[in-house]
């Protein structure tokens, strides 16, 4: 194991708001419908970026007030100046239900969804969102805001993109936001655009369409987020590839980490059609390589006390060594067996080949999920997930939050650190209980790290997003 000593958690701040700031009920939709229940004063699906000019500059995002069906009335900042040891909460206008009254924007579409943040070498923040009107995915806009205030104040959003299909054919979903650590006002976006062949069409041939594709697609800033180039498709290739994320090697290359669900005909029985990869960019995402392969994916359906749980499995997260170049993704896979670990797999070729995963996170038996990794800025490296080896035929689904971390680039890892527990069964339902995608965690300060995950309270029906300092 590691032989550096571990991090020193700080105390736990609550970073989402008690009350939720956002209209209730919102004026661009009406209120619980039949098939729909609005979760106000929830906060769910966490995303975290820490300032490269200014370490105590810290913005994290969430989903505020999280729908059963999809999305949530808005996304929520939590902006900290003194390094998450305090949160402001505002937002950028990116659904009808966050516009703020003094101001002429008006965003048509009601709800947001799949928050992310991210700077650039100046400092210079970004959002980005992903608006829509329900559950549905076919009427919807990639839109992003810039803060040149350290997170105090938001741009009006900009679009990248924004579909309407009446029919439910084209779509968009995932996108993340990635600012250029080595150049000044430059950011990447990425998302995929959708494509299902009609609905007319039965589900056991769906499955098997040739167009049941989810094409990566890349769009860039180089004003800082004043305009966005056209949003080009990264391959030709029939793929589906899910949980698109762009890192920026020191060299200025580009990575983009993704999760191949489907490739060639719809849903192959070929398990050599579903694996992780990444395509590269040398020339600041004008061409993308075709994508290489990481390591084969494999993963099982998560559920506790007969619930399921609606979690991030397959999608990835990214992590660059800015000292030494390496790379490193992490993802859940079930590799062969009936329960998903937190694998990681590492490139020191800036992405042409990769390492077999290991496995990261320490239950074999039980579920590891919604994990994290990045590099603290003295070298070490860290990973953060949830885990539910704790949960038994009592009442409720105890869950841990767990971080391990490595010295030597991954080969050895440190004991599992618990960092928090909470119920998952309080969760809202959404789908499967639900508090996200992912979470966050990134390096802060020389040494430390700093999480930023959902857990729930004493409520039913609870969410909340939690911030904590991890000294060394």
């Amino acid at each position: 194991m590691a032989a550096t000593p571990d991090y020193t958690p700080g105390l736990p701040v609550v970073a989402s708001p008690a009350a939720s700031p956002l209209p209730d009920p919102c004026p661009a939709q009406a209120e619980n419908p039949p098939d729909q229940v609005n979760y106000k004063d929830t906060e769910v699906e966490p995303q975290i970026a820490v300032n490269p000019t200014d370490q105590n500059n810290v913005i994290g995002v969430f989903q505020q007030d999280r729908w059963s069906d999809g999305a949530a009335h808005g996304l929520l900042s939590a902006v900290s100046l003194d390094g998450g040891a305090t949160f402001v909460n505002n937002w950028a206008e990116f659904s009808a239900c966050s516009d703020l009254p003094g101001t002429p924007f008006r965003e048509p579409l009601p709800r947001a969804t799949d928050p992310w943040v991210s700077f650039d070498a100046a400092g210079r923040a970004y959002q980005i969102a992903l608006a829509i009107i329900d559950g549905q995915l076919s009427d919807s806009a990639v839109t992003a805001s810039y803060s040149t205030d350290k997170g105090a104040t938001w741009s009006v959003p900009a679009d990248l993109t924004r579909d309407a299909d009446p029919l439910g054919i084209v779509f968009n979903d995932k996108q993340s936001i990635t600012g250029d650590p080595n150049i000044a006002g430059r950011a990447y976006a990425t998302w995929i655009q959708g494509e299902l062949p009609g609905e007319e069409m039965s589900f056991a041939k769906l499955a098997h369409a040739f167009s049941f594709r989810g094409t990566p697609v890349f769009s860039r800033t180089t004003d800082g987020g004043l305009t966005w180039s056209r949003p080009t498709a990264m391959t030709n290739a029939n793929i589906y590839a899910q949980g698109n994320q762009i890192a920026v090697l020191p060299g200025g290359t580009l990575l983009d980490v993704q999760a191949v669900l489907f490739k060639g005909s719809g849903v192959q029985p070929n398990k050599n059609a579903v694996f992780m990869a990444v395509q590269r960019s040398t020339d600041g995402g004008r061409h993308w390589s075709p994508a290489v392969r990481i390591a084969p994916l494999s993963v099982s359906a998560e559920a506790a006390d007969g619930r399921p749980l609606r979690v991030g499995d397959y999608l990835p997260d990214i992590a660059v060594d800015r000292q030494s170049g390496a790379v490193y993704v992490t993802w859940a896979d079930n590799q062969g067996g009936s329960t998903n670990k937190i694998v990681l797999s590492r490139s020191t070729d800036a992405g042409k080949t990769w390492s077999t995963p290991i496995v990261v996170s320490h239950h074999d038996a039980a579920h590891s999920f919604n994990h994290a990794v990045a590099v603290a800025n003295d070298g070490e490296l860290a990973t953060l997930y949830y885990d539910i080896a704790g949960n038994t035929a009592a009442a409720g689904i105890p869950t841990d939050v767990y971080l391990r971390h490595s010295d030597d680039g991954g080969r050895t890892w440190s004991a599992a650190q618990l960092l928090y527990s909470f119920d998952f069964a309080k969760a809202p339902f959404a789908r499967g209980l639900f508090l996200g995608d992912y979470m966050g965690l990134e390096a802060l300060g020389s040494n430390d790290l700093i999480a930023f995950f959902a857990v729930t309270d004493a409520n039913p029906d609870s969410a909340n997003v939690i911030s904590l300092r991890l000294n060394r």
